[in-house]
């Protein structure tokens, strides 16, 4: 037996609250003569009459009586979960999300997310986990809600995107270096001895494609990967490091920061999740809140 047309239920409900064939058709904006068609398959799908002549009215049957009651209530519900989802209480939302993100973005924007959620909803509760690749198979599953980081092409075509800020990199040694000294040219910036941050073996990178046209080579003293042991070892061992300044502003207190001579394309950070939480409005929320503090602590308009 095939399934019945749930789309009965509306003519239904239109038939029994108006009483009659004519006024269920303007109701739902019909002819007559297709509500009447539509009254027998409504008799033949339930069984019933549903309604009877009595004199030069229609009067429903028991079973209609029994049907009045529920198809109405039955259609605000149907109707409810077809509506966009409503936003949500934020002072009794309790719900756990995960951001995944390179080292330097919780010690530079964790605090300000942590307290703009804590202020507007106490019972939410982030799960910050680091950053080795670009798969987007943690988003696609639901084991990351959030992700961040540079949108080179690289990110799964199914992914929405949003820039939080642009980025530079600086140049950053321990504040006796010489190059906290003098300014840095490119010629005195190569000669350093330099720490690289890869997370895999690969090619020269922007910063040593832009000394190479300039016919210079910069000294790579050690490769580490991440931006905190190459600002250790920047503080320690009194190397270079090349990195992210907006990303980095929380890791690099007390070291030198310089602006490097070299010509070099800014980047885009942005904001990446999966379509299947785009509309949830608790993660919609969640969004904006990370691009607000973002935008704050970037220094760009909110």
């Amino acid at each position: 037996m095939p399934p019945p047309d749930l789309n009965l239920l509306v003519t239904l409900d239109a038939l029994l609250t108006e009483g009659s064939v004519a006024g269920a058709a303007r109701r739902l904006r019909l002819s007559p003569s297709a509500m009447s068609r539509t009254l027998a398959r409504l008799r033949a799908t339930t069984g019933d009459p549903l309604l009877v002549r009595a004199g030069r009215a229609l009067v429903p049957t028991p079973r209609a009586v029994e049907l009045r009651a529920r198809v109405g209530p039955l259609l605000r519900e149907g109707e409810a979960l077809l509506r966009p989802g409503a936003a949500p209480d934020l002072r009794q939302l309790e719900r756990q999300f995960t951001l995944r993100t390179r080292d330097g973005f919780v010690e530079t924007f964790g605090a300000a997310l942590l307290a703009r959620i804590a202020s507007e909803a106490p019972g939410v509760r982030l799960r910050f986990v680091a950053k080795h690749d670009k798969d987007s198979r943690l988003l696609r599953s639901g084991a990351v809600d959030l992700d961040t980081g540079v949108v080179e092409g690289t990110a799964g075509p199914e992914l929405r995107t949003q820039a939080l800020f642009s980025e530079r990199f600086v140049g950053v040694v321990a504040p006796g270096h010489e190059l906290a000294r003098q300014r840095a040219t490119p010629a005195a910036y190569a000669a350093c001895r330099h720490v690289q941050v890869a997370r895999r073996a690969a090619g020269a990178g922007p910063v040593d494609q832009a000394l190479q046209a300039l016919g210079l080579q910069r000294d790579i003293a050690a490769t580490v990967d991440s931006y905190c042991a190459a600002l250790a070892l920047a503080r320690e061992a009194g190397l270079v490091a090349t990195v992210p300044e907006r990303h980095t502003a929380g890791l690099r207190a007390g070291l030198h920061s310089f602006t490097l001579p070299l010509a070099l394309p800014p980047l885009t950070v942005a904001l990446l999740w999966h379509p299947q939480a785009h509309a949830d409005p608790a993660h919609r929320w969640l969004r904006a809140c990370v691009r607000q503090v973002c935008s704050v602590a970037a220094g760009d308009p909110a």
